[in-house]
């Protein structure tokens, strides 16, 4: 609601494709919701996959679309593989820069599998910006290795580091594998660049550097591929192949005082059904976020 309100989102706009081929897509989400021009993306991607073996659409001035792994999922839902990233705020300081100029750029991955799908989804930064805001609501300092303030430091204040993102002052959160060269930070930051490219370069739109800088203008950039893994042999042996390399996987030689290798996407599949079961525990401060939210936008909250 306080995004509609600002301008960011457009709830009555109407996303339009501006280049078409029978693989490929571009669409202009004229700041649309991020969740309802995603899935539109993904269901044009899996239709051309389906008519032409792939489908790859690129989107740009959208908005934040959620859960990156959901339209991966969306994909592998309808017997393909699914590709999804997506280009953010920036937060992501590269390897000996002091200042963020890329997103948490996350990348998405799904494949059909028994008895779970292999689903990867994750952020190229170290943590994402709401592993922040958790430690912060929660009043805890933030891990060694996660974050730099605005000097170039790395930092534990996330009050600190959480002003200093939203204020531009410089700072953010170092790339996956931590600050320098070392634990291979470098990587991370390759990975990110990844996402800039297949996102706000492919869709001519913005980089992360450009999104959310003017009033009312996020511009975030997507990008959604789905393939059929059966175009490089018997699908159905493709998937079993899979599924038995990922049970050898998880039945390899476990690190003294483990019991279990979880597969990506396992924790994921347990933990809805938890939380189907049992429901979900909110943070105090996230549920009166959502009780301002809800009064504002006129929608009484039941709890």
């Amino acid at each position: 609601h306080e995004l509609t309100d600002l301008g960011y989102v457009d709830v009555t706009a109407k996303p339009e494709i501006v280049k078409e081929t029978p693989l490929s897509a571009t669409i202009e989400a004229h700041r649309a919701m991020g969740q309802l021009v995603g899935k539109q993306a993904m269901r044009l991607a899996v239709e051309k996959a389906k008519k032409s073996g792939a489908g790859m659409v690129a989107v740009r001035n959208s908005n934040h679309y959620g859960i990156a792994g959901y339209y991966a999922r969306m994909a592998a839902e309808e017997g393909l593989t699914g590709v999804c990233m997506c280009n953010t705020e920036s937060i992501m300081v590269p390897t000996f820069g002091a200042e963020g100029v890329m997103g948490t750029n996350p990348i998405a991955f799904c494949m059909p599998a028994e008895p779970v799908d292999f689903l990867f989804d994750a952020a190229t930064t170290v943590v994402p910006r709401g592993k922040l805001e958790v430690y912060v609501k929660r009043g805890d300092g933030l891990p060694a290795g996660w974050a730099m303030d605005e000097t170039g430091k790395e930092s534990t204040e996330g009050d600190r580091v959480l002003s200093n993102i939203i204020e531009k002052a410089g700072g953010g959160i170092l790339p996956l594998g931590g600050w320098g060269e070392g634990t291979g930070g470098h990587k991370g930051y390759g990975f990110g660049m990844i996402v800039e490219l297949m996102c706000g370069i492919l869709s001519q739109g913005a980089t992360s550097n450009h999104i959310a800088r003017e009033p009312g203008h996020v511009n975030t950039s997507q990008f959604f591929m789905a393939f059929d893994h059966g175009m490089f042999g018997d699908k159905k042996e493709i998937e079993k192949n899979l599924s038995v390399f990922l049970d050898e996987v998880r039945n390899s030689r476990k690190a003294e005082g483990q019991d279990r290798i979880y597969i990506h996407g396992e924790k994921e599949y347990e933990s809805r059904k938890k939380v189907l079961a049992d429901g979900i525990k909110v943070n105090d401060k996230t549920l009166e976020e959502m009780r301002m939210i809800g009064e504002k936008a006129g929608v009484v909250c039941p709890f």
